[in-house]
């Protein structure tokens, strides 16, 4: 009998859970040493891995301690070793006259900026910044951002850059130190603070709900008044397709009747099946057998198809709520 010796966690989720067990010194000692994309995905999976039970972190100590076996001994201090080796064997001169031309060359400042910052954030610098500055910077990225950071300019700015990028030629230190500057101003200026999603159409329309509905209806009635779109948007965010699940099973029924069956069809693809059988519940057994069929055949459809077609039962819905035939969220009001 084989016995599987595939790791049962991956190593993006067992670096992880090992960050989180160094002090935070050693694990910003470790971070130093990533690549930009290394640093954003071992991040990413950090936060995951905060709640990673005992087997987790057993299983991430054992796929370290086995991968440790295989780190060659020769790897750690390896260019500090060669530098000191060069040095004692042939003098400071001769060694550093050698070393300049075999050792690699560290990475320009500018070079290294741009493997930090997003693409937008570049794409930005190329389009506000003189074409030949633009060139260079499309010439120093991986091909795949340049590509990325060449897509939102014009198809003209795009063969243009793409034109003095492929005469560019050996480019002068002073120029690569004001390229630096530029970046530096860029990234500067790109800082994000951190901000928190507050407000907006979708909490507005929670807030009317919650209101005795003559009241929600007068706020809507001077909103309107103040910003027709605006107002239309909260409404539509008030009742939304889900919510018809609220209504009564006769309400529900009265709603479903003025829709025709492919409407109903199409707004039931991808529904909760919880959801679709209570729709279903409300019409004949021959109706329901007749939807249920159509939605089997159906082949896939846009996701915007879906949205137009729970958006026009909606619509139905509030045309019967208007006439007083349904009742749709919002607080009654009180009778005495």
């Amino acid at each position: 009998m084989e016995v599987d010796t595939k790791p049962l966690i991956g190593g993006a989720s067992a670096a992880a859970i090992l960050m989180l067990l160094l002090e935070e010194k050693e694990a910003a000692d470790v971070l130093r040493h990533l690549d930009p994309d290394e640093v954003r995905q071992l991040g990413s999976e950090m936060f995951g891995a905060a709640k990673a039970d005992e087997n987790r972190v057993d299983l991430a100590l054992g796929r370290f301690v086995a991968g440790s076996r295989e780190v060659s001994a020769l790897t750690p201090g390896a260019d500090r070793k060669i530098r000191n080796v060069m040095t004692d064997a042939l003098g400071d001169d001769r060694a550093g006259s050698l070393l300049s031309a075999i050792a690699p060359q560290p990475q320009r400042e500018a070079l290294e900026r741009l493997r930090w910052m997003e693409t937008e954030t570049i794409a930005e610098v190329i389009a506000g910044e003189h074409p030949q500055v633009g060139a260079v910077l499309l010439s120093m990225l991986a091909p795949e951002i340049a590509a990325l950071a060449l897509t939102g300019l014009a198809g003209e700015r795009q063969a243009d850059l793409l034109w003095r990028a492929a005469r560019l030629g050996p480019v002068q230190a002073e120029a690569i130190d004001d390229l630096e500057a530029i970046l530096a101003e860029a990234e500067a200026a790109s800082a994000k603070t951190e901000t928190l999603e507050i407000g907006g159409e979708s909490d507005v329309a929670k807030i009317v709900n919650n209101l005795p509905r003559t009241a929600g209806e007068e706020l809507l009635k001077a909103m309107r008044k103040k910003d027709k779109l605006l107002a239309a948007a909260i409404e539509d965010e008030m009742f939304v397709f889900e919510d018809l699940n609220q209504l009564d099973a006769k309400s529900l029924g009265a709603v479903l009747r003025g829709v025709e069956a492919a409407t109903l069809a199409l707004a039931l693809k991808g529904a909760n099946g919880a959801l679709a059988d209570r729709f279903l519940a409300t019409m004949s057994a021959r109706a329901a057998d007749t939807i249920r069929d159509e939605l089997t055949e159906m082949a896939p459809v846009k996701r915007d198809e879906v949205d137009g077609a729970r958006k026009a039962i909606v619509a139905v819905a509030r045309t019967m709520a208007a006439s007083g035939e349904v009742m749709l969220g919002g607080k009654g009001d009180d009778y005495v």
